[in-house]
């Protein structure tokens, strides 16, 4: 049987706090060695994120299906998924996680742990990124994770690590990531006031690449495999 609501919802915590921690620390780490030149943070940032990307969803995707974002969330419910009645315990989780892994990023690298953003990630260019980086992302899940869903971490983590170049983000694809990454006014930080608009582009570039697979793959089952990686059936409850 599946594991019970409170190990997935720790393992959604405790996997987006890792992650941030990972994307954050990284950042904080690239910036400090790369004296002035930000391609090279940039490249340092993206693959250590990329990388810990992949290992997370092998870690946690058999206990929880390693969501990790409340759009993946929101996404699989609507193909049934995950329950509905799960989805604001998820997020919550993914949300807090993602908070204590910026603040955890931090107290590793002596910043001061409470912070707010003054990186400027405005304008439209930035929003259409948001909407094609999700919607990259949702189309990667979807595409691997009813078919071949031990693809799954790596294709993920790939398509990740190359979305920080492609789009003029840097591919945040996530509103838990976005809103935490609001309290590091460090090399991943984005404003606070920028945010609202980075959010809305993911939940709709979500949107899009959910309805697209329904129509571009009509034979999928009604109910999806467990995204991002099947959990497993032989957790004790």
């Amino acid at each position: 049987m599946n594991a019970s609501l409170s190990r997935r919802v720790v393992a959604e915590a405790v996997g987006t706090a890792m992650l941030l921690a990972a994307v954050v620390g990284s950042g904080i780490m690239a910036d400090r060695l790369s004296g002035g030149n930000q391609a090279m943070a940039l490249l340092a940032n993206t693959i250590a994120t990329g990388a810990a990307l992949a290992a997370l969803i092998l870690t946690f995707g058999p206990i929880s299906g390693a969501h990790f974002n409340p759009a993946v969330t929101i996404a699989d419910a609507s193909q049934r998924g995950l329950a509905w009645r799960d989805v604001p315990a998820y997020i919550l989780a993914q949300f807090g996680g993602a908070v204590l892994g910026v603040w955890a990023a931090h107290a590793m690298f002596h910043e001061r742990v409470f912070m707010v953003s003054l990186h400027a990630r405005s304008g439209s260019a930035q929003m259409f990124s948001e909407f094609v980086a999700t919607f990259g992302l949702l189309s990667v899940i979807w595409g691997c994770s009813r078919r071949r869903s031990a693809a799954v971490p790596f294709a993920v983590a790939a398509y990740i690590t190359a979305a920080y170049w492609f789009t003029a983000s840097t591919s945040f694809a996530n509103p838990a990531v976005t809103v935490a990454r609001a309290l590091s006014d460090t090399f991943a930080g984005i404003r606070p006031a920028d945010v609202p608009g980075f959010v809305v582009a993911q939940f709709a570039g979500a949107i899009v690449a959910t309805l697209l697979f329904r129509w571009l793959v009509p034979a999928l089952p009604e109910v999806a495999e467990r995204v991002v990686v099947p959990r497993s059936e032989t957790a004790v409850r």
